[in-house]
């Protein structure tokens, strides 16, 4: 009895992100499964959603905003107006950023068990991740809109589509990264320490804490170009101008060409490298389970 060879296909080898999506049943059972095992035994469970980004904005808070001077006040004219908000509409998506990558790079070695007893498909782990980071995420952004709405926050629709299209540009950039680092991480564990350096650098290699004008002035114009072609600058500065800039009186300058350009090429960047990640991902999946 012949078989028709349309019908092999390597094993080990999914469809890739279509595959994800078609199977996306599994998706919702991995994020739930990840959030419950992440909260097992722990009291407050959901709650440090909030706890810890509200600890670190503390922190930075005093460090930066009072002791550094970049808060706006009688002595300091020259700070940043509501730099509280300036700053956690920052961190926000830097931790979102963070908590993503660093989990999804770890996603396939936490799960080797599974995967070397079934197939699914492998991309579902970074995804997961990913995902649930965006759940962490939200109730962080509940405590932003709650703070800039206290502060007189007055929002534009184009202000509001911004803040979208920031968390796209750095949710299809951790997603990319996930699945690069992702797979080369069964193969080299030493790609967990250099995620984590880059997520160290991450925080402040865009205007999380400090102005980009600080940058511009440093840096000069042609290296200053070459600053916002980081994706995550240009997330931070729409993040900036869609829940901070509403909440000041609006004479703060924006990043030259942030929406009509540097938004475009961050998603264009963000997406290539998805891209990268997951034809990477796909040529590295089929060892998976003999190297787990």
């Amino acid at each position: 009895m012949s078989v028709s060879t349309e019908e092999l296909a390597r094993p080990g080898v999914g469809g890739g992100l279509a595959e994800v999506f078609r199977t996306r049943f599994l998706l919702k059972l991995l994020v739930r499964k990840e959030l419950k095992v992440r909260y097992r035994g722990s009291v407050l469970g959901l709650l440090w959603s909030y706890v810890k980004p509200g600890v670190q904005f503390i922190v930075f808070y005093i460090a930066l905003g009072v002791f550094l001077g970049l808060e706006n006040s009688p002595r300091n004219p020259d700070g940043l107006p509501n730099y509280a908000i300036y700053l956690f509409s920052g961190i926000v998506l830097i931790n979102f950023f963070s908590e993503a990558l660093g989990n999804a790079s770890r996603s396939i070695v936490n799960n080797g068990g599974l995967i070397k007893k079934i197939y699914l498909p492998r991309e579902l782990f970074p995804v997961a991740s990913v995902w649930v980071s965006a759940v962490h995420f939200f109730p962080q952004l509940v405590i932003l809109v709650a703070a800039c709405l206290y502060a007189g926050w007055h929002p534009s629709f184009l202000q509001l589509a911004a803040a979208v299209g920031g968390f796209a540009i750095v949710g299809l950039l951790a997603t990319g990264l996930g699945l690069l680092f992702g797979a080369v991480n069964v193969y080299f564990r030493d790609s967990e320490n250099f995620v984590d350096m880059l997520l160290m650098v991450a925080t402040w290699a865009s205007p999380v804490m400090y102005a980009w004008t600080m940058v511009a002035d440093k840096l000069g114009e042609f290296w200053f170009t070459v600053y916002q072609f980081n994706p995550i600058t240009v997330g931070v500065e729409s993040f900036h101008y869609a829940f901070w800039l509403s909440t000041t009186d609006g004479s703060a300058p924006l990043p030259p060409n942030l929406l009509s350009v540097w938004m475009p090429v961050a998603l264009l960047v963000s997406a290539g490298i998805l891209l990268i990640g997951q034809l990477t991902f796909r040529r590295l999946e089929g060892r998976f389970a003999q190297e787990l």
